[in-house]
């Protein structure tokens, strides 16, 4: 991604005039006075019951938190028996630590 920011291409003054003449036909979005920014309010004061349904459903994602949580490591393999197990198919990693807890005798 570059940080250099982007310069917005000039356009014409007729251009300019079309899009002002747009947006003040536009009867769903009128341009605001200052009356209007002087009532304005922050989204969770207008709204508090959506905000707290919004943080309820953000504090859902991802995935819930278990009681004992793996660790990631680093170790070093044989190449064959990565590949062993990596040929078993998705959840080899799962099946690996199944195999090292009967080894160890957990």
């Amino acid at each position: 991604m570059s940080t250099t920011a982007r310069r917005p291409r000039e356009i014409s003054s007729e251009e300019e005039t079309r899009i002002q003449q747009g947006i003040a036909d536009d009867p769903d979005n009128t341009e605001w006075t200052e009356e209007d920014f002087r009532k304005a309010k922050p989204f969770r004061d207008a709204l508090p019951e959506l905000a707290a349904a919004i943080d309820r459903a953000k504090a859902k994602r991802g995935r819930p938190t278990v009681d004992s949580p793996k660790q990631q490591i680093s170790v070093r393999l044989d190449p064959d028996l990565i590949q062993h197990y990596k040929a078993t198919g998705k959840g080899w990693q799962s099946r690996m630590n199944d195999d090292l807890r009967k080894a160890a005798g957990l």
